[in-house]
């Protein structure tokens, strides 16, 4: 499985998250529809922890089985 920054940012984005900012390394992105909001680290090009990106897609409602 792809644990880059980039490759979840492309799934939030597919599932109608937008970009609101970003502070430092960390952004912010928001679902008007479903008004959730998530923050992705973006660290160096590094991997996220598995445990870490998983958080991220449970909390943004996205099933770990659809990407």
């Amino acid at each position: 499985m792809n644990q880059s920054p980039q490759h979840l940012i492309k799934l939030l984005e597919n599932n109608q998250f937008i970009f609101k900012r970003s502070k430092g390394c960390h952004q912010l992105f928001y679902n008007s529809a479903t008004n959730i909001t998530v923050i992705v680290p973006v660290h160096d090009s590094k991997d996220l922890k598995k445990r870490t990106f998983l958080a991220i897609l449970k909390q943004a409602g996205i099933d770990k089985n659809d990407i």
